[in-house]
């Protein structure tokens, strides 16, 4: 297992677009893609649970990847976040 922790940089954090952006990205992945932020653990491959999780802008999540790619899906899955997962706009004045 790889695990490296980031900081959500969107404006909107994890809302429909990004986290449909970042579990449609993760489906490429034969490795199981963890999203933890504070007590939540949820799948990076289900939109739903993404959005559930209720991730905002700023907050720091830790992404958990385990399986045959997990380098190739952790160095993917942090790229996402970090470039804004698909949002312009940056942080929040």
């Amino acid at each position: 297992m790889v695990t490296r922790k980031v900081t959500v940089k969107n404006r909107e954090g994890f809302h429909v677009r990004p986290a449909g952006l970042f579990s449609n990205e993760m489906q490429h992945f034969l490795s199981d893609v963890l999203v933890c932020h504070r007590e939540a653990e949820v799948s990076g491959k289900s939109i739903m649970s993404l959005i559930a999780a209720g991730i905002q802008c700023g907050d720091e999540v830790e992404i958990r990847c385990s399986g045959p790619d997990e380098e190739e899906a952790l160095s993917h899955a942090v790229e996402l976040v970090l470039s804004g997962l698909g949002q312009t706009g940056g942080d929040r004045p």
